[in-house]
């Protein structure tokens, strides 16, 4: 909490003097996000006098001798910082030619009185603010962002008592330290300062503040009024801080080689909480009752389980389940399972295969089914012959071979039947009464199977050519 040992700088060397020199540089974060600007803060600055420094929590003040009074937060990583003086917080690396004004400065200070002063007020994160009220000195307090705060240990003793603990801490439901770290309930307790009173106190960070037994809240309010008030005595210079406090030992987190722990040889172990990285010895600061990590643990247990169990199988299981499947597999095919691929495959090749043992059939020379006594068909034509043969025009032969179902196959005709039907255009054109009376008769009826109607129609045509 730096703010602690700013007000006491500030009463040492600013306030009762008169601000000569007032510079500001514009930076739309740090003044504009909060209704202000650089050269505002110069007009409402230059000239007057500095008739006080307050503070309230993570607030700081200047009490100006006449209205607007300039409101400061540091935010993460701002700091007020005085030329040629070696604070607790500013060393500079070159006393004999330090470097002013300083980096990252957002206004620098100079008094008008002898000795001079020069202040410098830098924040290289951007995230401090700086505000002007305008109202009375005595009424900052009651105006925002200050009236939202609430007590602040060192000033509202007389607020921020056992009882009124007592109360606050049983009317929530939240983590103990998210609760001493939220501004709203008490003003100016900051990450290390919780974690050094919890300590002291001996309470979980985690534990739910409505959980804490009397003696718990009890010891807890003596804590926070141990921690705070020896912070301030001690203008917050951690030097001085005693040997068994956290904040001397929980730097340097992650090193292997040379793990946190108290001069006691407690080991310090971290977690986060309100989310804010905590440090804790674990065998002095006990789980009394509810903690959100457990509660949170318990809670992901239970709808993992229900949804392993009833909606979505572990991947082990599923494994498993192709393992049996392949040893079944093995063994025999199961009746109500799925065909495997390979018999479906094997299916379709034999299915192919028997097509195409059916095309070769199709190829092979057919043999004509005709009557004892009749004289045998010519030789099919030779494959000069056929080539030399070019396609005549189909002529209509009515009466000579009627349209039945069994030659009007979509098979394809053989070579020999073309010679057929050139040979009946050569004998209708010779003996026309043939054309009436058919000479060939079936003596039995044809197979109803595409081959059997080839045949039978190439043993009439063959013998109507004779």
């Amino acid at each position: 909490m730096p703010e602690i040992g700013e007000v006491h700088y500030l009463h040492k060397h600013l306030v009762g003097k008169t601000l000569a020199i007032v510079k500001a540089q514009h930076d739309e974060n740090v003044f504009g996000k909060v209704g202000t600007s650089a050269a505002e803060f110069e007009k409402a600055l230059m000239g007057k006098r500095v008739v006080g420094a307050k503070q309230q929590g993570k607030y700081f003040w200047l009490v100006m001798s006449s209205p607007p009074h300039p409101l400061f937060h540091f935010g993460m990583a701002g700091w007020w910082k005085i030329r040629n003086e070696e604070t607790a917080y500013y060393k500079p690396s070159k006393r004999d030619e330090p470097t002013w004004p300083p980096k990252y400065w957002k206004f620098t200070l100079e008094t008008a009185e002898s000795p001079k002063t020069e202040h410098a007020f830098v924040d290289f994160r951007r995230f401090a603010r700086i505000r002007l009220i305008d109202c009375a000195a005595e009424e900052m307090r009651n105006v925002s962002p200050l009236k939202e705060n609430g007590p602040d240990p060192v000033v509202d003793k007389d607020i921020l008592t056992e009882e009124w603990l007592v109360q606050k801490l049983q009317s929530k439901h939240v983590p103990v330290k998210a609760l001493l770290l939220d501004q709203a309930n008490i003003s100016g307790i900051g990450n290390w300062v919780g974690d050094e009173l919890l300590l002291d106190a001996k309470i979980h960070p985690e534990q739910y503040s409505n959980t804490l037994t009397r003696a718990q809240m009890k010891q807890l309010h003596k804590s926070i009024h141990y921690v705070c008030s020896t912070a301030v005595e001690l203008r917050a210079e951690s030097d001085k801080f005693p040997e068994t406090w956290l904040f001397k030992h929980r730097w340097g987190k992650g090193k292997k080689d040379d793990p946190q722990r108290l001069p006691n040889g407690e080991k310090i172990k971290f977690l986060t909480v309100g989310g804010r990285t905590s440090a804790i010895i674990p065998s002095i600061q006990k789980k009394t009752g509810d903690v959100k990590a457990d509660l949170h643990a318990s809670s992901d247990d239970e709808d993992k389980g229900f949804d392993e169990n009833e909606d979505a199988p572990p991947k082990k299981a599923k494994k498993a389940t192709r393992k049996n499947k392949k040893a079944n597999d093995k063994d025999g095919p199961e009746t109500d399972s799925k065909p495997a691929k390979p018999a479906a495959a094997a299916a379709a090749k034999s299915k192919k295969r028997a097509v195409k043992d059916d095309e070769e059939e199709e190829e092979e020379p057919k043999a004509k089914l005709l009557p004892e006594d009749e004289p045998p068909p010519p030789p099919p034509p030779s494959k000069r012959a056929k080539k030399a043969e070019k396609p005549k025009a189909a002529e209509k032969t009515d009466g000579m071979i009627p349209k039945t179902e069994a030659n009007s196959s979509k098979a394809s005709k053989p070579s020999s039947s073309k010679k057929a039907k050139s040979r009946v255009k050569k004998t209708d054109k010779a003996s026309p009464e043939t054309n009436n009376q058919p000479r060939v008769q079936e003596t039995e009826e044809q197979p109803s199977g595409g081959r059997g109607r080839r045949r039978a129609a190439a043993g009439r045509v063959s013998y109507a050519g004779m």
